[in-house]
């Protein structure tokens, strides 16, 4: 553990910003992993510890078969067994080796394991631990919660589909936010750390990650006195802001966002009669004649192909976007171009692209890639480095405290 950065390399590089610093996390899912994912592309070493025979989350199927590897790339894992007094052991060691700790179980386990906040910074002052919970401290702290409970709870749900008919994100919006948020009070800890010399307990969750992304409409209620209507059946800020279907049957969304962008849009496809047209003048105007404005512009953009209307409006400087899909994005000429997909190598070998952290530190992106951990892989190594021999090593293993 050491505040001093280190020096730049052979070829005049800044090393990564985070390089240097260690991280022990004892996470699961998608909300702890996502820290020390965030963490890692930053250059941290990022140490995960994994139960005996992996973390579970490596084993699901379905909509979370993507969890793992999305979340754990060029982390190291060690297996121990935390019921077990050695392998416990051996997790505090670990600890007080580490400049920060992050944890997403439920509330009081890592206490009653020994391994919380007071007992571990008592060995290890300089210690930020971060717990990612789904409540903040208060009234509702006790209970579990997962992404879709918060955003049932805290009115994303609500507001993103229909009237009567709750909806959660079609991601684990809730998760990573609340991960960043995670990582957001990691870096300020990290920074007063090295005003004071002393670490401290960061912590975020899942609800009032919740309740802060729908603060926007709590206050369009303070502002207006007027309930924000769910997404699907809301009075828009802007006369054209929809999905249009196009000839050939794909779908594209506009935004026509103000009166100079109207000008834009009305001489792109002349359309002099509308652009002359006193009525639709100002954006006011033309959000109350929606329903008369709308009509025609839907006719207008069926008369195109996808195609041929992306290529339209690439030259008029309209917000506009053909509707993807994820697995287009394995495809995208820009994320290709930019270096925004990274090579990663999964547990079974297979190579594919994924996502790197959408942050480009001095005009290039802080990774390029790597591969995810196979189970235990670096339990010896991260052992050694704590100045295990082997003999205790073996005898660990033996014991089953360790894989």
């Amino acid at each position: 553990m050491s505040d001093q950065l280190p020096s730049r390399d052979a070829a005049g590089r800044s090393p990564a910003p985070l390089s240097g610093l260690r991280v022990v996390e004892f996470t699961h899912m998608v909300m702890g992993p996502a820290v020390g994912a965030i963490l890692v592309e930053l250059g941290a070493e990022v140490i995960k510890v994994e139960p005996v025979g992996g973390d579970a989350t490596r084993q699901l199927l379905g909509s979370g078969a993507g969890y793992f590897s999305m979340y754990n790339r060029n982390k190291k894992s060690v297996c121990l067994d935390l019921k077990n007094t050695r392998g416990l052991a051996i997790a505090r060691r670990l600890a007080a080796s580490a400049d920060i700790v992050v944890e997403n179980f439920r509330a009081g386990t890592m206490d009653r394991l020994g391994l919380g906040y007071d007992s571990l910074a008592a060995e290890n002052p300089r210690l930020i631990y971060c717990s990612e919970k789904g409540f903040l401290s208060g009234p509702y702290e006790h209970r579990t919660a997962l992404d879709e409970v918060a955003q049932m709870m805290g009115g994303l749900a609500y507001m993103t589909g229909p009237p009567g008919r709750p909806l959660r994100a079609g991601t684990s919006v809730i998760d990573v936010t609340g991960g960043m948020f995670g990582v957001i009070g990691i870096l300020a800890a990290l920074e007063q750390r090295h005003r004071t010399g002393r670490g401290q307990k960061v912590a975020s969750s899942l609800f009032e990650t919740t309740v802060y992304l729908v603060g926007q409409h709590m206050a369009q209620k303070a502002v207006t006195g007027q309930a924000a209507r769910p997404m699907p059946v809301r009075i828009s800020a802007w006369a054209i802001y929809d999905v249009f279907e196009t000839k050939d049957g794909e779908q594209v969304f506009v935004g026509v966002v103000s009166d100079s962008l109207w000008e834009k849009f009305c001489a792109a496809f002349e359309l002099h009669e509308l652009g002359a047209n006193a009525g639709y003048r100002t954006n006011s105007q033309r959000v109350l004649a929606r329903d008369t404005l709308l009509p025609q512009v839907r006719e207008i953009f069926r008369r195109y192909t996808k195609a041929d209307l992306v290529a339209k409006l690439e030259s008029t400087g309209l917000p506009f976007a053909p509707i993807g899909r994820p697995e287009d994005m394995f495809d995208d000429p820009h994320l290709l171009a930019s270096g925004g997909l990274g090579e990663v190598t999964l547990t079974d070998g297979t190579r594919t692209r994924l996502p790197l952290l959408p942050v480009e530190l001095d005009g290039r992106r802080p990774t390029q890639g790597g591969s995810l951990p196979k189970v235990g892989e670096h339990t010896r190594e991260v052992l050694s480095g704590l100045r295990l021999g082997v003999d205790e090593v073996d005898s660990l293993a033996a014991a089953g405290a360790i894989q």
